[in-house]
């Protein structure tokens, strides 16, 4: 053990060890939190940054003010939830903002192709086609699902995006009413998402 501190302190001076004086390996690296395309694939629940990719950060107040100003505004919650044998498995409701539609499970980093579609097609259905038209997505505070969703929307060509950063956490804390949601059911089998 001497042996091991004289050989760093040799080396933090620029003077050369011998073999005998070996540096302990340093832990193995973390698994990388983001995907190469961006999007966070781990510890969905830690704190977001200030803004999402393509999007307008709105706060509780922002939110309220946006959807008296916007009544048409499309409004997107994200919160995952199990999906098996073509049925999402829900054991207590779900409080969400009055309005909101409940897409699951289309904040995660990977998403296959009929998790991708389920977003973008409910999406564009909401807005009637129209890219332009204006959507907020949703999840809770600290939450990367909405960040990832804001980013795939955006990436699918939506120009009028929010991201909600408080999520259902703010509208709760604020008091303000929060009617229970039922998820959108998915028009695929859950072969293709036995991984959900």
């Amino acid at each position: 053990m001497v042996r091991q501190l004289i050989g760093l302190a040799f080396l933090s001076l620029g003077v050369g060890a011998t073999a005998e004086s070996t540096v302990a390996p340093l832990p193995e690296s973390q698994e990388a939190l983001f995907s190469d395309d961006g999007y966070r694939i781990d510890r969905y629940r830690s704190p977001t940054p200030a803004r999402a990719v393509g999007a307008e950060t709105v706060s509780t107040e922002g939110m309220q003010a946006l959807l008296q100003r916007e009544p048409a505004l499309v409004l997107i919650d994200v919160i995952n939830l199990d999906y098996r044998a073509d049925r999402f498995l829900q054991t207590e409701p779900h409080l969400s903002l009055p309005s909101a539609v409940w897409l699951p499970n289309t904040g995660r980093g990977r998403l296959d192709d009929a998790w991708h579609k389920y977003l973008i097609n409910n999406a564009l259905e909401l807005t009637r086609h129209n890219r332009n038209h204006p959507v907020a997505v949703l999840c809770k505070s600290d939450c990367w699902l909405s960040w990832n969703a804001v980013k795939r929307l955006a990436e699918a060509g939506f120009r009028n995006l929010y991201w909600y950063k408080e999520g259902v956490d703010g509208w709760a804390n604020a008091g303000l009413p929060m009617p229970p949601a039922t998820p959108v059911r998915p028009r695929f089998h859950s072969e293709s998402s036995s991984d959900l």
